[in-house]
């Protein structure tokens, strides 16, 4: 009996020893589920959207990161740095050695030869297409297995771009290492080597004076300065003289050169902080939409505008506003006075100056002046008077059956592109816009005359809004955005109405507005018409830019839009080539998709954040915010 007591008074002991070791796991398990959740929480960015504007306190320095001398390993899943992102600029001065400084990533650099790889416009790709009218310089992106999967580097001795306006005039040597255009073009004083620097006197070839000067004497007989002409196209556009110096007097210009002999023009371009693209006019329509540019220019482009029964004046007509201007200087304009100068005979001159004002006449044209060397022709407001001389002059007739604003590699055809129609002689086509800026925030005319399917114009003022909103918390999150001089060249990879840029308008930078030709294209009509710029892109492919143009991209739901379509690998390697050293990126889209995108960003040395949406930690959608780091070829590379 007393051993049976005894044990019947152990059993309750028992238990309680048996189950100790359970509550002592389930409370292990707790921990540490807690712990995972509060990483997780601060591996996403969760515990806090970034520093307030100016704090700078608590920055990783980027330029630390890359310089240790011993770094320590990182993977494709490495966590983000114990704090904020840093999205000063650290290379403006000396060039700074990356060798021994790059952390072991999964995308390896690109040999030096690809410094300045275009994938649409390789040279050595362009060979295999033809020479006649320049086909072989239009865009020919590679095919799937040609692809680079490779960071395309910056040249030895990078450093950030000056800071507009300086930039303006002067640029880093080590930045575009070429000589060639300071030589060929020394005496029409278009660029100069300056010990490690380029200086850009702002001549050209026909405004020996300075490109001020020449839009000045443009300006006398069209009106530039009250706000009517806002948009404008450079042909041609070599340095990009004419845009940088029309920015002065709020006219924002498209410059274009084709990726040619004179090497790198675009590049310089847009080193100098103006907003430049690679193309040329041969047998693709440019990727502009109809009715986008208030004047198009262009001075000694070398473009033969009376050949091919006028096809290239057919098309500036295509992309040209009702009303818009045409300005053309060099041959044949003043021939009397530069033929033997250019080298050329009376007779072919003459030929030539005639071919083209034909040409101009077809499309009903009106020679506004010929002054000097510049000479300028008016698109009409409507084709009322258009149309009824066609009926007996047929040539060029009018297109039919065809989207005036279809323009990725559609070809150029000899034929109008009709004007929407009117009702009265005095009505401007597609309607009139407000004169700049009153046109940015106005209702764009293709919105409110329901040209646009499923878009109103409520619709369209709560985008304005709704960016402004957004821009604001950008900038609380990326306190450098608020700070003049830090972004210059900005990119819009889905622009949509253009609500990004507009909401940064009154800073010191541009946005290019791309709209991708997968969604609802119609939308850069719009861009244009609210006094912006912009382009048709597939982001499949390579855009027709050189590397290291843009300090800021901004990529809007890009990756859902293109979710199944290719591989976000292939986007994500094109925004590192055209993104400059310590440039940012601001990804906007769903977290469970942004996630993945980290896991691949990780790999191509960038520090990466993932934070909340605007309105909270609630909202699926989130921003991974990302930095570039800094790093160059070392010697043996380069």
């Amino acid at each position: 009996m007393a051993v049976g007591a005894t044990a019947t008074k152990l059993l309750p002991s028992a238990a309680a020893a048996a189950r100790r070791p359970s509550m002592l796991h389930l409370a292990a398990v707790a921990v540490l589920c807690s712990l995972s959740y509060l990483l997780g929480i601060w591996h996403h960015g969760g515990f806090s959207a970034g520093p307030a504007a100016g704090d700078s306190s608590s920055s990783v320095s980027i330029a630390t990161a890359v310089s240790c001398a011993t770094p320590a390993p990182t993977t494709a899943s490495s966590s983000p740095p114990a704090g904020p992102l840093d999205f000063a600029a650290h290379h403006t001065a000396e060039g700074v050695e990356a060798e021994g400084a790059l952390r072991h990533r999964n995308y390896e650099a690109c040999p030096a030869k690809y410094s300045e790889y275009t994938p649409c416009e390789d040279v050595e790709r362009s060979l295999r297409f033809p020479r006649d009218r320049l086909v072989y310089r239009e865009r020919h992106c590679p095919a799937a297995g040609e692809r680079l999967r490779c960071l395309v580097p910056a040249p030895k001795g990078y450093r950030n771009p000056f800071p507009w306006p300086a930039s303006r005039d002067v640029a880093w040597f080590a930045n575009v290492p070429h000589k060639e255009l300071s030589v060929e073009k020394a005496v029409q004083n278009w660029i100069r080597v300056d010990g490690d620097k380029f200086r850009f006197p702002g001549g050209g070839t026909m405004f020996p004076r300075g490109a001020g000067a020449y839009i000045d004497d443009i300006g006398k007989l069209i009106p530039l300065h009250d706000g009517s002409i806002r948009t404008a196209l450079d042909t041609g556009c070599g340095v990009a003289s004419w845009g940088a110096y029309l920015l002065s007097r709020n006219i924002l210009a498209m410059s274009f050169a084709p990726r040619d002999s004179h090497e790198a023009q675009v590049q310089f371009a847009l080193e100098r902080g103006v907003p430049a693209m690679i193309g040329v006019l041969a047998s693709n329509q440019l990727t502009y939409p109809a009715r986008s540019f208030d004047m198009a220019h262009c001075s000694r482009c070398l473009i033969p505008w009376q050949l091919y029964d006028g096809l290239y004046l057919i098309e500036v007509d295509r992309i040209l506003r009702p009303g818009g201007y045409w300005i053309l200087s060099g041959p044949p304009i003043n021939w009397k006075k530069h033929w033997k100068g250019w080298d050329r005979t009376k007779e072919d001159l003459d030929a030539e100056q005639k071919a083209i004002e034909a040409v101009a006449r077809s499309l009903c044209w009106k020679k506004i002046k010929e002054e000097g060397d510049i000479a300028i022709w008016q698109k009409p407001t409507n084709h009322i008077h258009c149309k009824a001389i066609h009926k007996v002059i047929k040539s060029p007739p009018f297109c039919s059956n065809k989207n005036p604003d279809a323009a990725w590699y559609d070809k150029m055809e000899a034929c109008i592109t009709p004007l929407p129609e009117v009702s009265d002689l005095k009505e401007v086509a597609g309607g009139s816009l407000k004169k700049w800026p009153e046109r940015l925030t106005a209702v764009p005319p293709r919105i409110a005359s329901g040209s646009i399917e499923g878009v109103t114009e409520e619709m369209f003022v709560e985008d304005t809004e709704l960016w402004k909103k957004r821009v604001g918390h950008y900038k609380s999150v990326i306190a450098q955005l608020g700070q003049k001089g830090r972004y210059r060249n900005l990119l819009d990879m889905n622009a949509k109405f253009g609500g990004f840029a507009a909401a940064l308008v009154n800073d010191p930078l541009w946005v290019m507005n791309m709209v991708p030709t997968v969604g609802n294209s119609t939308t850069l009509g719009v861009i244009y018409e609210r006094g912006l710029i912009g382009s048709y892109q597939d982001w499949c492919e390579g855009m027709s830019t050189y590397p290291r143009t843009y300090d800021l991209i901004h990529a809007d739901t890009v990756f859902t839009l293109y979710n199944g379509r290719c591989e976000a690998e292939n986007i994500l390697l094109e925004m590192d080539r055209i993104l400059r050293p310590e440039g940012t990126v601001i990804i906007r889209d769903d977290v469970d998709l942004l996630v993945k995108i980290k896991s691949m960003a990780d790999g191509m040395r960038w520090n990466s954040q993932i934070v909340d949406h605007e309105d909270g930690p609630l909202v699926r959608e989130k921003l991974l915010l990302v930095v570039k780091t800094y790093w160059t070829l070392d010697g043996s590379e380069q």
